[in-house]
């Protein structure tokens, strides 16, 4: 029997720990924890959240700390707290049942289950007492305790139905579809509908960056040349990186702007937005020669390299949106603050930035540029980096957010990518470096036999991989022998394909599940077809292999990517919404291009050709001179001749004929 105490306390999860004092009897999402819900006869309290979520701090100073609040729920329930970037599989679930009954999701996500474990009804947050037009929670915990005992025999039936619903929704298993660039014109078309023309984004608010929409924009751009979608993502940069959601001061993107604008934003900091940022930044870089892309690029590693490095190499999850209690209260400043900082170079400071507090804010006012002032800024980098050293140095001071240091394999995987691809672009050969410290940490917290950890913190392995943390570690493995050549990275990233297919693979190998086939505490098995910030499981698994296959010349990897691909559009065309990810992979599956180029390694002109030109389609193989050309293979497994210098452009199975001159591969390249 489980104590009657909370169970948090020794967790690895930072979130959790911040609930270990909680009067509650809280316990971790755990074959323990289901057991004693079945034994006790009682539903089970679930509640999702995360250690950067503002509102969930909130409910848990208004309600989770609150001792007669606490009374109430351990008298009736089995509570259960769940970190949702350490089981993102537990959260998805629920969080498609919420949505399932029609709610509106979010975090914290507030679920009551069977003692089964099966959803019978939810929301997010609850305040203490009804207000903002939502019940008290006390209210909502007698009357779903009511409900049970008076109807329990209708909740069984309805939350059976809504089990088997999401069960078919998010596991289901389908014939396969056709694969076709249709698909992708028609998701870009879509989204360029919903592009704010005159602020970037989608229209309205919030505003997030939205990084699997971007993408289908830039590849409808590099397929067909439509400049409008690609537009529309170098806009949407510019505006959000000109914007407040910008740590101007030290680098970085908030999560999401609350407003249209992109001014204020919610200020949690997460890894994988400023990943994606990172790697679109560069992808428009490239193609426009905005040196502002190429600034935030900088900036932004910059900042992860000084404030989310972890000792063992790895990057922490996130920043806090919060500090002494209230939001934002780090990254905001007032005018008399900028004064006192930089003395007479304030005015300086006014003439390329703007502080603004919008009558909706509480806290400070903002660092924000107009696009004008981002412009103006881009063409005196040294001057401007000696006006937010200042500001930084004077931030030092104060009492910085909460920094969640659990180590995520598929956000690092995502981290390593960004950073191998612009450290090439922008000749920053430390970024290549950070990148593999990253990757071989990981590698050092593998078990015996090669599995990975999803989560560790530390020398703690809190959790099993997912599927999507082999796929993320594939593509950082293809990354990193782009970046640097060594074959020992093909080699780990045909390992974690074995483990993927071992441990994820479906009955009939067309389809991946995002558990592993021996965890034994979740309530359905699930694909990962859905979107979130990032892209789903599913289609990084699809580019995962289709990248490994590309770079390889495997012809069965190949194939295998191809039913993969197939597969997944079938599942989805029943789907409404979330499946930009897979349509975006099924692109990379349909175009796959490869760039062989042989040099002197002396003498890159042709490399530095194509790192200065990245393209999410191509895999890029550099073979020096009279060396062993057998990692480099041209379709139908022809090997270049090593004792030239020259490029092979391949898309497909058709290849240019050898390029010579770097200037010949520029325009070779720029005409995609």
């Amino acid at each position: 029997m489980l104590p009657q105490e909370n169970l948090l306390r020794d967790e690895g999860s930072p979130y959790l720990r911040q609930h270990g004092d909680n009067p509650v009897h809280w316990r971790p999402w755990s074959p323990e924890a289901l057991a004693e819900a079945r034994r006790l006869d009682r539903p089970i309290l679930l509640s999702v959240g995360y250690a950067a979520c503002h509102w969930c701090h909130v409910m848990a100073h208004e309600s989770f700390e609150n001792p007669e609040i606490a009374g109430v729920m351990n008298e009736l329930f089995v509570n259960i707290k769940v970190d949702r970037e350490e089981r993102p599989d537990i959260d998805q679930i629920y969080m498609a049942a919420l949505a399932s009954m029609g709610e509106q999701g979010g975090w914290p996500l507030t679920m009551f289950l069977t003692p089964d474990a099966r959803p019978f009804w939810g929301g997010t947050y609850f305040p203490p007492d009804a207000r903002y037009g939502r019940p008290g929670f006390v209210q909502v915990l007698k009357a779903v305790d009511a409900a049970w005992r008076g109807k329990r025999a209708s909740i069984l039936q309805s939350a059976g139905e809504l089990a088997e619903h999401v069960s078919q929704r998010l596991g289901a298993t389908s014939l396969p579809g056709m694969l076709s660039t249709e698909a992708g014109r028609m998701l870009a078309s879509g989204i360029d509908d919903m592009i704010d023309q005159q602020l970037g984004g989608l229209r309205g608010a919030p505003k997030f960056p939205n990084a699997p929409f971007m993408q289908a924009l830039w590849l409808s751009w590099l397929r067909s040349g439509n400049t409008n979608h690609h537009d529309a993502v170098t806009a949407s940069l510019q505006h959000m990186l000109s914007g407040g959601i910008y740590d101007h001061v030290g680098g970085g993107l908030a999560r999401y702007s609350t407003d249209a604008q992109w001014l204020v934003p919610h200020f949690e900091k997460m890894l994988y937005d400023n990943a994606q940022l990172v790697r679109h930044a560069n992808w428009a870089y490239a193609s426009t020669a905005n040196d502002l892309f190429r600034i935030r690029i900088e900036d932004t590693v910059a900042w992860l390299l000084r404030e989310m490095r972890l000792p063992e190499g790895t990057f922490a999850s996130s920043l806090d949106a919060d500090s002494e209690g209230e939001e934002g209260r780090f990254y905001t400043w007032t005018d008399e603050a900028i004064r006192s900082a930089l003395g007479n170079d304030s005015e300086l400071f006014f003439k390329y930035f703007s502080l603004t507090k919008p009558d909706n804010w509480e806290g400070d006012p903002v660092v924000h540029q107009t696009v004008a002032q981002a412009e103006l800024a881009a063409g005196q980098p040294e001057m401007i980096a000696g006006l937010t050293s200042l500001l930084l140095a004077a931030r030092e001071s104060r009492v910085r957010p909460g920094r969640d240091d659990k180590a995520l394999t598929d956000w690092n995987g995502l981290a390593i990518v960004a950073l191998a691809e612009a450290g090439r672009s922008l000749q920053h050969q430390d970024w290549i470096e950070a990148a593999a410290a990253a990757f071989a940490a990981i590698l050092a917290g593998s078990t015996p036999d090669g599995r990975l950890a999803h989560s560790a913190l530390g020398d703690r392995q809190l959790y099993p991989a997912l599927s999507s943390d082999y796929a993320a570690m594939i593509n950082a493995s293809v990354a990193l022998f782009e970046a640097t050549g060594e074959a020992r990275y093909l080699e780990h990233g045909a390992h974690f394909l074995k483990m993927l297919d071992d441990w994820h693979s479906d009955a009939g190998k067309t389809a991946h599940y995002l558990t592993a086939s021996d965890s034994r505490d979740v309530p359905m098995r699930i694909r990962g077809d859905v979107d979130e910030a990032i892209p789903s499981a599913t289609s990084q698994i699809i580019e995962a292999v289709v990248r490994l296959a590309n770079v390889t010349g495997d012809i069965a990897l190949q194939q295998r990517a191809w039913t993969i691909a197939e597969h997944a559009v079938g599942r989805i065309e029943s789907q409404k919404y979330g499946q930009a990810g897979i349509i975006n992979a099924t692109m990379l599956a349909l175009e796959p291009s490869k760039l062989i180029i042989v040099e002197d390694p002396a003498l890159p002109g042709l490399v530095s050709v194509a790192n200065r030109n990245p393209d999410p389609r191509r895999v890029d193989i550099v073979v020096a001179l009279n060396s062993d050309a057998q990692l480099a293979k041209l379709p139908d497994e022809i090997l270049p001749d090593t004792r030239k210098a020259g490029a092979y452009l391949c898309t497909g199975l058709i290849c240019l004929p050898m390029i010579r001159e770097p200037l010949e591969l520029e325009k070779a390249l720029r005409r995609r």
